[in-house]
C-alpha cells in the first residue's frame, strides 16, 4: 500500500511574519490569516461581489497600463485572470468570511492574491512568486481597500436591485391582472377589523398593484444612489498614490468594462466617509418589504377558514398544512413573505447603525452593511418570485360568500345616513347587531323608504364608485 501524498506548501510572508500556504491554492497568506481570524458566519462571499471585484481590478489594470504604470504583459495577465473569475473560475479561493474586521481589507487582499497568482501562472511562473505579479504593487496599483470595497458593494447592489426590480414588475403585472379579473366581485370593506362599507375585490388588488408600482419607483431611485462611486479616492478620498490620469479615467473605464452606468463622486472624501446611500437603499428595500408583508397579511385574512373565517378568496394549495390535522392547508407562501419582511426590517436596523458608527475619514463597518444589504435584496427578490408564481396568479374569489357578507353586514347603513340622518342610522345599526335582522328589513319595517328607493341606495356597486353616493341619489330623487 502506497503512502498518502504529503501536502506541499509554499512559504509566504507579510508584515505579521511567514506562513506555509498550500502550494496549489490561489489565495495567499493574508487571505489565509483572515479566514482564520473571521470564522463568523461560516458562509462564503456573495458571487456577485466577487465578480464586482474582478471588474474593478480589470478596469484598474487597463487604466494603469494606459497611463504607463503597468507594462502591457502584466496588465494583460491581470485582465485575463479577472476574466477567468468573471467566467466563474476560482470563486472557491475567495475564502474570507462576509463579516470581517478591517473595513474589507481582507476581501480586497483575497481578490488581489487570487488575481496575482492566476496572472503569475499565466505568465509561466509559480504561484507565490510575487516578483512577477505582486498583489499590492500590481493588482492593487492606484487603489485602496477604501475605494475598492465600497465600489464593489455598490456595483453588487446595483445588479441585485436590477433583478429585484424585474421580479417586482412581474408582481405588479400579476396584481393588475387579478384587479381586472375581480373587478365585478363585491365584498365588504373593513377598517380596524370591523365592517365598514362595500368595496370591490378588484379595487383592493388594484391598490396592491399601485403600492408595488410605488416601490418600483423607489428601486429606481435606490439604483441611482448606487451609481456614484469613490473609485480613485484611494485611502481617504484625496487620491493619494493614484496617478492623476488614472483618477480621471478609472470610473469611465469601469463603466465600460462592467457595462454599467457609473459616475465618480463629486467629492471623493465625502463618498469615502459616508454610507448614507446604503441607508437610503436599505430604506427602499424595507419599504417594499413592508408593503409586501401587509398584502400578505390581507391575503391570509381574506382566505382564512375555509369555513370559520372570512373565506372570501382561495389561495393555491401548495402543501399539507399539518402533521396531525388531516386536510388542513396553510397560507405558506404569504407566511414566507412575512418572514422575509421581518428579516429585512432587522437588516435595515443593522445597516443604519453600521452607517452611523463610522468615524472621521472612513466607515470600518461596510462588511456587515453589505452582508445585510445583499441578503435583504436577494431574499426579497426570491420571496416576490414565489409570491407571484405560487400564490398571486392562482388566487380565486368566492363570489357568493363575498356578496353574502355584504348583504348581511351592518356596514351598508352608511349609505342610508344622508336620507335618515346619522342618529337614526346608528339606531338601526345597533338594532341590526342586537337582533341579527338585516339592515334592509329594519328600514322597510319602519317605513323609512320604499323598496325601490332602498334598492337604488343600497346597490353595492354604486357604493364602490366615487361620485355615486347617497347624497347624489338624494339629489336625483329631488
Amino acid at each position: 500500500m502506497s503512502e498518502p501524498k504529503k501536502a506541499e506548501y509554499r512559504i509566504e510572508h507579510d508584515s505579521i511574519g511567514t506562513r506555509d500556504v498550500p502550494e496549489d491554492v490561489y489565495y495567499g497568506v493574508q487571505s489565509m490569516r483572515a479566514a482564520e481570524n473571521f470564522h463568523i458566519t461560516g458562509l462564503t462571499m456573495h458571487p456577485e461581489i466577487i465578480n464586482s471585484l474582478a471588474y474593478i481590478k480589470k478596469a484598474a489594470a487597463i487604466t494603469n497600463c494606459e497611463v504607463g504604470l503597468l507594462d502591457k504583459q502584466t496588465a494583460n495577465a491581470i485582465v485575463q485572470a479577472c476574466d477567468d473569475i468573471l467566467n466563474g473560475k476560482f470563486h472557491e479561493y475567495f475564502i474570507v468570511d462576509p463579516i470581517q474586521g478591517g473595513a474589507g481589507t481582507s476581501l480586497n487582499m483575497n481578490a488581489n492574491e487570487v488575481i496575482a497568482n492566476r496572472a503569475i501562472e499565466l505568465m509561466g511562473g509559480k504561484k507565490g512568486d510575487y516578483q512577477i505579479v505582486n498583489p499590492n504593487d500590481h493588482v492593487n496599483c492606484g487603489q485602496s481597500t477604501n475605494d475598492v470595497i465600497p465600489t464593489a458593494g455598490k456595483m453588487t447592489s446595483l445588479r441585485l436591485l436590477k433583478n429585484l426590480k424585474q421580479e417586482l414588475l412581474r408582481l405588479y403585472k400579476a396584481l393588475g391582472e387579478k384587479a381586472e379579473e375581480f373587478d365585478h366581485v363585491i365584498k365588504m370593506g373593513r377598517t380596524q377589523m370591523q365592517d365598514a362599507v362595500p368595496i370591490r375585490l378588484g379595487q383592493e388588488f388594484k391598490a396592491y398593484a399601485v403600492a408595488i408600482l410605488r416601490d418600483i419607483h423607489r428601486m429606481d431611485k435606490a439604483m441611482d444612489e448606487m451609481r456614484v462611486l469613490n473609485m480613485g479616492g484611494t485611502a481617504v478620498g484625496t487620491g493619494l498614490n493614484a496617478d492623476s490620469s488614472y483618477l480621471q479615467r478609472i470610473v469611465p473605464t469601469l463603466s465600460e468594462v462592467a457595462d454599467m452606468d457609473l459616475v465618480q463622486a463629486f467629492d471623493l472624501i465625502d463618498s469615502t466617509q459616508n454610507l448614507d446611500s446604503f441607508v437610503a437603499v436599505s430604506g427602499a428595500v424595507k419599504a417594499c418589504a413592508v408593503t409586501l408583508s401587509k398584502i400578505s397579511n390581507d391575503l391570509r385574512l381574506m382566505s382564512s377558514g375555509p369555513r370559520a373565517g372570512f373565506g372570501e378568496i382561495n389561495l393555491p394549495e401548495k402543501q399539507n398544512g399539518s402533521s396531525i390535522m388531516p386536510g388542513k392547508v396553510n397560507p405558506v407562501i404569504p407566511e414566507v413573505v412575512n418572514q422575509v419582511a421581518f428579516n429585512i426590517i432587522g437588516n435595515d436596523v443593522t445597516i443604519t447603525m453600521a452607517a452611523e458608527a463610522g468615524q472621521l475619514e472612513l466607515n470600518a463597518f461596510e462588511p456587515i452593511v453589505f452582508y445585510c444589504m445583499f441578503q435583504s435584496i436577494d431574499t426579497l427578490a426570491y420571496a416576490v418570485r414565489t409570491f407571484v408564481d405560487n400564490c398571486v396568479r392562482g388566487i380565486t374569489a368566492n363570489e357568493t360568500r363575498c356578496r353574502y357578507l355584504v348583504e348581511n353586514s351592518v356596514g351598508i347603513i352608511t349609505a342610508i345616513c344622508p336620507h335618515v340622518g346619522y342618529q337614526k342610522a346608528a339606531d338601526i345599526a345597533k338594532n341590526a347587531i342586537k337582533t341579527g335582522e338585516p339592515v334592509r328589513s329594519l328600514i322597510l319595517k319602519e317605513g323609512l323608504m320604499d323598496e325601490a328607493e332602498l334598492d337604488r341606495i343600497l346597490d353595492p356597486v354604486h357604493m364602490t364608485e366615487p361620485g355615486i353616493s347617497g347624497r347624489d341619489l338624494l339629489r336625483r330623487r329631488k
